[in-house]
């Protein structure tokens, strides 16, 4: 796949970090490492508030690695994140960009919640890929880590188009072999912005109610807080202006239009290529 696609969560880092400024937040887990990007810039901020960073992510790259060692703030946790959670204690915000599906997401927010529950501790969880592609369909990077009753049927060839429910062999946004969609849309347990809303009931049916802010650009961030705090009226306020905001929503479609596009013409080129 091309590298163009404008994908990181560190585009959104004006909006990331002044939420987490808001929020006093010192110790930050990151659920799922990407190194360069939204990584250096959490370690960067806990640093200068004497915190830390803690990653987890099973496969790094070893460039992360070796970056993770040379800064003492930064720890690693090698796991998959629902098996992390025993390890960890006294987060004050949870940045989660892991797997992409509902039974990670929803059992990594169940977690996360529990443990700032347990701690004393406000929750803040700030999540990406909530919208298209992975907002109501599932993607796995390693199905067979799903238990069979939460796993839908996916296809690591098959493309992701907008507005189309069945997948595409061979066209569209694919994960060539890396990652798997899920081979239809929509529907219960499917998706990451699913598995919010379903988290969100959950919370609200147990007396827990908790603000969503969701910003529909780069594939969507989510942002998670708890409205019984001091700061949590001044969170809303700065995620306000972006929240499920018409302008923003149209040029993340044009620009998923236009990747799209690009990706048609390298396919058709690389088919002319194999003809001749």
């Amino acid at each position: 796949m091309p590298e163009l696609l404008i994908h990181s969560m560190s585009e959104f880092s004006e909006i990331i970090l002044g939420v987490l400024e808001i929020s006093g937040t010192k110790t930050i887990v990151e659920i799922g490492a990407e190194y360069g990007g939204n990584t250096a810039m959490l370690a960067d901020f806990a640093a200068a508030r004497d915190g830390r960073l803690i990653s987890v992510d099973p496969a790094p790259k070893p460039e992360f690695l070796e970056w993770a060692g040379a800064h003492s703030n930064v720890s690693h946790i090698a796991q998959p994140s629902l098996q992390a959670f025993s390890q960890l204690s006294n987060v004050d915000a949870w940045l989660i960009d892991g797997d992409h599906n509902w039974y990670t997401v929803y059992n990594e927010l169940m977690l996360a919640e529990a443990s700032s529950r347990r701690d004393g501790k406000p929750f803040l969880a700030i999540l990406h890929d909530v919208n298209w592609p992975s907002g109501r369909r599932d993607m796995y990077y390693a199905p067979d880590t799903i238990p069979a009753a939460f796993r839908h049927s996916y296809s690591f060839e098959g493309g992701a188009v907008p507005g189309q429910s069945d997948l595409i062999e061979g066209r569209g946004f694919r994960g060539m072999g890396h990652f798997a969609w899920a081979q239809h849309e929509g529907g219960p347990r499917n998706g990451v912005l699913t598995a919010i809303e379903d988290f969100l009931e959950e919370k609200h049916h147990s007396g827990r109610e908790l603000g969503f802010a969701e910003i529909p650009a780069v594939f969507g961030l989510g942002i998670l807080f708890d409205l019984d705090v001091e700061w949590s009226a001044r969170v809303a306020e700065s995620v306000l202006p972006y929240h499920d905001n018409k302008l923003i929503r149209t040029l993340e479609d044009n620009r998923l239009q236009n990747y799209l596009r690009v990706i048609e013409l390298q396919d058709a080129a690389l088919q002319q290529d194999l003809a001749a």
